[in-house]
Parts: C-alpha cells; sequence; structure tokens
C-alpha cells in the first residue's frame, strides 16, 4: 500500500510544483493575471493559471501510467513492477477508457475556466457547459449509488452534484491556499476511505479510486507550495472547475454501501465535502437576502466571515481546514457503526457547522445597524 500512495503523490506532486514555475513565468504574457482591487483581499497583482498546473500534474502521471499499462501485455512483462501491481494490470487496462473520458471532461472544465480567467465569460454559458459536461458524464453511466428506484431521479442527482462541486470549489477559492488545501483535505480522507473500505462486490480496497485520488492529492500539495500565503500563484477558475469536477466524479467511481456496507454509509461524501457545500449555501442565501444575484461575487464567503469576527486571514484558513479535517473524518466511521451511530455523526457534523453559522450571525448582527 506503501508503494501506492508513493507512487500515486510523489509524481504529481513534482509534476505540478516544477509546471507552477513555467506557470508563474507565462502568465502575463498570457493576459493571466489577477488584479488587486474590488473585492479581492490579495494586495499585488498576482499569476492566474495555476489550474493549468493542477490539471499537468493529474493528467501527466496519467499518461506515463497508461503507457506503461498498455505496453506491459502480460504479467511475466509486468516483473519489475511492485508485487502488488501485477495482478491489477488486466483491470487496469480495462479501466483507462473510463479514465481517459473522465479526464477529458475534466479537460473542457478547465479550458472553461482558463477562458474565464483570461477574458471573463458570462455565468450563462458557464452554467450551461458544466451541465454539458455533467450530463456527459452521467450519461456515460457515472450516477450516485443513492439506492431509489427511479433512474431519471439518480440522473438528475448526479448532474447537480458535479455541478455543485465545481461551483462549490470555484466560490471557496477566495484565500490564499484555502480552495487547494481544502480539496487537499478532502481528496485524502476519500482516498483514505477508499483504501481501507474493502468494495462489497470484490471484498478489496478500490485501489483504483484510491490512487486517483491520491494523484489529485499530489498535484493540489505541488499547486500549493506556490499558492501558500504570501500567494505568488493563483488557481483561477481554471483549476477549481477541474478539482471540484474530478472529486465530484471520485465520489460516483466509488462504492460506498452495498453487500456488507451499510446503506448510510453513502453519506460519506456529505461528511467529508461538508465545508464547501456550507459555504456555498450560506453565500447564496446571503446574497439572495440582500437582493443581489448569487452569481455575482462579494465578500460574503465563509472565509471573509470568519475574518469580520477578528481572524486573521490564515487563521480563517486554517479555521477552515480543522473544520474540514473534523466533519471529514466522520466518513471513516460510517463504515464502523450502525444506524444510531451513523445518526450521532450526521448530528455532530451538523453541530459544528451550527456553531460557526451562530458565531458569524452574532458577529453580522453586531454590525449592523
Amino acid at each position: 500500500m506503501s508503494w501506492l500512495v508513493a507512487g500515486a503523490l510523489l509524481p504529481s506532486l513534482l509534476i505540478a510544483w516544477i509546471a507552477g514555475y513555467g506557470v508563474r513565468s507565462y502568465a502575463p504574457r498570457l493576459g493571466l493575471v489577477d488584479q488587486p482591487g474590488h473585492r479581492k483581499v490579495h494586495k499585488s497583482a498576482t499569476p492566474l493559471g495555476g489550474g493549468l498546473a493542477i490539471w499537468l500534474g493529474v493528467v501527466a502521471p496519467f499518461v506515463l501510467g497508461s503507457l506503461v499499462v498498455a505496453m506491459l501485455g502480460t504479467e511475466a512483462q509486468a516483473a519489475w513492477l511492485p508485487e502488488f501491481v501485477a495482478p491489477h494490470l488486466a483491470g487496469l487496462r480495462q479501466q483507462l477508457p473510463k479514465l481517459w473520458t473522465v479526464l477529458a471532461g475534466g479537460t473542457v472544465l478547465m479550458l472553461l475556466g482558463l477562458a474565464d480567467d483570461r477574458r471573463g465569460v458570462d455565468w450563462k454559458p458557464r452554467l450551461a457547459i458544466e451541465f454539458a459536461v455533467a450530463g456527459f458524464m452521467v450519461w456515460q453511466g457515472w450516477r450516485l449509488s443513492l439506492f431509489i428506484d427511479l433512474p431519471w431521479l439518480t440522473a438528475l442527482l448526479s448532474v447537480l452534484w458535479i455541478v455543485t462541486l465545481v461551483n462549490s470549489f470555484n466560490l471557496l477559492d477566495n484565500m490564499d491556499g484555502l480552495s487547494g488545501g481544502v480539496a487537499a483535505i478532502a481528496s485524502s480522507i476519500l482516498a483514505a476511505t477508499m483504501l481501507t473500505t474493502p468494495d462489497p462486490g470484490t471484498n478489496q480496497p478500490q485501489l483504483f479510486v484510491g490512487g486517483f485520488l491520491l494523484v489529485l492529492v499530489g498535484a493540489l500539495l505541488g499547486f500549493l507550495l506556490h499558492n501558500r500565503p504570501t500567494a505568488r500563484l493563483f488557481m483561477g477558475d481554471a483549476g477549481a472547475y477541474f478539482i471540484g469536477y474530478l472529486i465530484a466524479i471520485a465520489t460516483m467511481m466509488a462504492t460506498f454501501a452495498g453487500g456488507s456496507a451499510p446503506r448510510h454509509a453513502i453519506f460519506a461524501p456529505l461528511c467529508v465535502l461538508a465545508v464547501p457545500l456550507y459555504d456555498l449555501v450560506s453565500v447564496v442565501v446571503i446574497r439572495l437576502r440582500s437582493g443581489r444575484s448569487p452569481f455575482v461575487g462579494d465578500t460574503s464567503h465563509f472565509s471573509h466571515r470568519l475574518v469580520d469576527l477578528g481572524l486573521s486571514k490564515p487563521q480563517a484558513v486554517l479555521t477552515i481546514y480543522l473544520t474540514t479535517a473534523a466533519t471529514g473524518l466522520g466518513a471513516l466511521l460510517l463504515y464502523q457503526v450502525d444506524a444510531f451511530g451513523a445518526s450521532v455523526i450526521g448530528l455532530m457534523v451538523a453541530s459544528e457547522l451550527a456553531v460557526i453559522a451562530i458565531l458569524e450571525a452574532t458577529a453580522r448582527a453586531r454590525r449592523e445597524p
């Protein structure tokens, strides 16, 4: 298992880290620079396009891995690989078309985000393309496992899940290290869940999904070396769309319940992704209550509200990291508990978010006349 973790994490981390330097150098020539002012919290012009580095950190290792898998026709030819890899070569070869379909969809959204970073794209065509990509992936067979005997409803909820996570991580990208760090924590917990919980059908760890998520974690860590305060590179919409989409698809590739696994384990992704979803819902509610469009940016995000409470920006980011970890770790326990235990975990997650919401509401009430 240590081979899988190191082999998935390190190459993507190094590629994204090195690519980050290239993006930082060429971003101004491509018009990928985020200027301070208006609702922005940074003080100086900062290169955008970190999403390109994340994308390359994910895609490049899979290109190399796909070539290796394609060239190794038999287990005998794979004798030089780690012992645990050879028995899975046939399965990996079967998964390659699915893998590249997933990455193709992510690439479309990354390019959409890149266009938005460079020139700005109105929310209507952006949302239309997001729904089109999500609809295509669901049509290709990626769907949430909800134990609902209504295929059309499952398909609809699956499309909404992808679009929601794409926009959740985009909205969360408003402070140095925030969206990328939350995505890395969430992906790490999901990967740990996949590698410690057997697939109900095979009774084996879900190596493909776990490895996929670890590659994403590595790319995010490589990017975060450039994005930690004070950031020298922003991921931009290109990165936010890409990572939100990949995490959404990973939750659909995974098997969370069925067989010996309790059905309530399907709520594991909600525990892991509670923070980005909370930020999305709370921001939309605040904007609508103020009579503003939910599609126009402002400083009403979770992180901004924590700063309004008196925290510094790094403290706000760290608070959100810890909240993400606290809610996400419950996912690892859902497989070990009965329905009562699952209810307790759900109440704990809800209570953590409720405490934060109460503190935020108190701070807002004091500021308002």
